[in-house]
């Protein structure tokens, strides 16, 4: 039988540590939380392996050194509040749960959201909570955010999610914008966002964000 903990373990001493990820709070809640309740039965023993697994319909697990580059970047504050888009497992809601005050996940449909709240009752994530909305729009009646994390790479961050940040607050997703992927740190100063690429990493495209088309005539 697979002994999950142990591979928890080594998630956290071989891909992590080795791969600048310095954060405490970031390594002892990625080293907390059960990756393989996350996943089909049969996917368990691949849990812990250093890639995205593909779940079907789109769906993914990110893989560990992302989502711990991401947190990373975001510099979560025990009392932030922060929202998530693109979780379609709960387990980034479950990890994030652990650094942050309150978690909100947003979630595409009510079975998802049935299903997500399913998973973070699991793990005892009592400060996550799941609400229906759209990606693009994000949850302006609960903003502002101190955190919005997006699990997805995407081609750029609609400005409606942006204007959810306080001031002060930070926005982190992989952009993929016509290079390889970079893990990138949006941070809102009164009106103004800056932006700026913190790392490197590669995982799958956020349909959801995907820039509606351009028509040309």
């Amino acid at each position: 039988m697979e002994d999950h903990a142990e591979a928890r373990r080594r998630m956290v001493d071989n891909q992590l540590k080795p791969n600048r990820i310095t954060d405490r709070r970031v390594l002892a809640a990625m080293g907390a939380v059960p990756r393989e309740l996350f996943v089909p039965p049969a996917l368990r023993g691949a849990a812990y392996v250093d890639e995205d697994l593909p779940l079907g319909d789109g769906r993914f697990l990110i893989e560990p050194l992302a989502l711990a580059k991401l947190l990373q970047a975001a510099r979560v504050a025990p009392h932030d509040v922060a929202l998530v888009i693109g979780d379609s497992t709960g387990y980034v809601g479950a990890v994030l749960a652990r650094l942050a005050a309150t978690v909100i996940l947003l979630a595409t449909s009510r079975d998802e959201a049935a299903e997500l709240d399913a998973k973070l009752a699991q793990t005892g994530a009592d400060n996550a909570v799941v609400q229906v909305g759209v990606p693009r729009e994000g949850l302006p009646s609960q903003a502002p955010f101190d955190v919005i994390l997006i699990v997805g790479a995407v081609r750029e961050v609609p400005e409606a999610l942006l204007r959810q940040l306080t001031d002060g607050g930070r926005l982190v997703a992989v952009m993929c914008d016509g290079r390889p992927g970079e893990v990138t740190l949006f941070t809102r100063i009164g009106d103004s966002f800056g932006r700026v690429a913190v790392d490197d990493a590669l995982i799958p495209e956020l349909p959801a964000l995907r820039p509606p088309p351009r028509f040309t005539f």
